[in-house]
């Protein structure tokens, strides 16, 4: 069995995990935006998010552990910590625990939603960070569901190019490695090759 590697501080993750037995997770247009409002909650204060895609079955991050964890005044729950692997272990298993809650109270089902353990990559070089940002995007259309990724509304394609609307994506980041918005968006004109280089590293979604 693979051992699970530790979501460490200061360090950037490719996250994903998928239905159990490859169910799907997502079963209408409410279900994606209840998934984000609980991922902002659970995992926003612990993390800092660069690109997402929500699909059917499954999904995908490209996240940044913080260092420390610096909760709202208002916030009753959390006090100010350093965040470890142990913490956020916790707040995801927290994050999937509710939303399979809801789920199975909506929909009248039962058991466990999302498969035992949710994958976790490093990223660790700049030719890895801007074509794992590529194949994030580009998953629905990978997978059949559409015919353009550009026309699936459940990832932070459009968010990172939209610069007057605000975002809680590190979209600044993201566009400085590409280079600007226009570099970003003509290196998401190229095809799947593009990214052929680190598929040994993607994981298996």
């Amino acid at each position: 069995m693979q051992k699970t590697i530790p979501l460490e501080p200061g360090k950037f993750y490719h996250v994903y995990t998928r239905g159990n037995n490859k169910d799907n997770i997502f079963l209408e247009e409410r279900n994606y935006t209840y998934f984000l409002q609980l991922y902002r909650k659970h995992v926003s204060p612990f993390a800092d998010t660069y690109a997402y895609c929500l699909l059917r079955n499954h999904f995908h991050l490209l996240i940044k552990i913080k260092e420390r964890f610096e909760p709202e005044q208002t916030s009753q729950v959390f006090k100010t910590c350093e965040v470890s692997p142990a913490i956020m272990s916790k707040q995801f298993a927290t994050l999937f625990n509710a939303y399979t809650k809801a789920i199975n109270k909506a929909y009248g089902r039962t058991g466990s939603l999302f498969q035992e353990r949710f994958g976790r990559i490093v990223v660790n070089s700049p030719h890895y960070f801007t074509r794992l940002v590529y194949y994030i995007h580009f998953n629905p259309q990978k997978h059949g569901f559409v015919d353009s990724f550009k026309e699936w509304p459940y990832s932070s394609y459009h968010s990172l190019t939209a610069l007057t609307k605000q975002t809680n994506l590190k979209r600044d980041e993201v566009l400085e490695w590409f280079g600007g918005v226009e570099w970003y968006q003509d290196f998401h004109q190229m095809d799947e090759e593009g990214f052929a280089s680190i598929r040994d590293v993607i994981g298996d979604d």
